[in-house]
């Protein structure tokens, strides 16, 4: 069985820029690198990876397509590039040209315009990617589902993935309107959903594996065993334990699947979705 990492980061740590790791997540206050990365996969039979954008700057994308380029473990990269720009198109035809750059994404989550994806610019932007083939990463809050739910719906040939779950409130055990703005996502069959990030939504120092089945009970049961994958959130889950911590949650949960369920949630299906060789 092929399993991929879909969704982990690397940088060299910049107090400034990273300026989101705060002082409660000093765990992850340096670099982390694909060496840091490799021996990790290598210890849990994990075969490949895809590095996720964690700066909004080309400057991010252009470093992590030189990482996946010397490093054949990487197997993808989900960039960054201006959605808004006038010029997206020529951008997009310039970064066609790197065959592990998969597609992009945006830190909607920390805009103060919580709508911002249904804005024209934008949206111009997501029209942009379709000729391409380029995937979109959907990174959000809770309070924004409706709105993706609106965004899914105008963009029915894209391949979209939600992060993280929507990162629910796990810490306070909120979870209804959660799940309702997540079953409706689920409806459109061009969005997927990486099961990645939750032990950062619970109580870091306290939480414990029953705290996550009702979340992951719903996007299974919405989105079905074709359209989840693994994601460690690698290193960003050293604040709520590590990379074993996020397996065991997964691997409790999954031990139920059928085999062919757990090969596509370990691998296939990231395979599928951003067309991994």
């Amino acid at each position: 069985m092929t399993k991929i990492d879909s969704h982990q980061h690397f940088w060299k740590f910049n107090p400034v820029r990273d300026s989101w790791i705060n002082d409660s997540m000093s765990a992850i206050r340096r670099d982390f690198m694909p060496g840091d990365l490799e021996p990790i996969l290598k210890k849990f039979e994990i075969d490949g990876c895809v590095a996720v954008q964690a700066d909004q700057s080309e400057i991010e994308t252009e470093f992590l397509i030189s990482l996946a380029e010397e490093n054949n473990f990487i197997k993808g990269v989900v960039g960054w590039v201006d959605l808004r720009d006038d010029a997206v198109g020529k951008r997009l035809e310039y970064f066609s040209q790197f065959k592990k750059l998969k597609g992009f994404r945006h830190v909607l989550q920390g805009e103060a315009d919580r709508a911002l994806m249904l804005t024209p610019q934008f949206a111009k932007g997501i029209s942009a990617l379709k000729p391409y083939d380029f995937t979109y990463d959907i990174l959000i809050f809770p309070d924004q589902l409706g709105y993706t739910h609106q965004f899914v719906k105008t963009f029915g040939g894209h391949r979209f993935v939600i992060d993280h779950i929507a990162k629910p409130d796990i810490k306070n055990k909120n979870i209804d309107r959660w799940a309702i703005g997540m079953k409706a996502i689920a409806r459109h069959d061009n969005v997927w959903c990486k099961v990645s990030g939750m032990i950062t939504e619970a109580d870091w120092q306290n939480w414990v594996l029953s705290d996550f089945a009702p979340y992951l009970d719903v996007i299974f049961e919405a989105f079905g065993p074709k359209r989840v994958m693994f994601g460690s959130d690698w290193p960003v889950c050293n604040v709520a334990g590590g990379y074993q911590q996020m397996l065991s949650v997964v691997k409790n949960y999954t031990s139920m699947l059928s085999g062919d369920e757990q090969a596509r949630f370990w691998g296939l299906n990231a395979m599928e979705f951003y067309k991994l060789n």
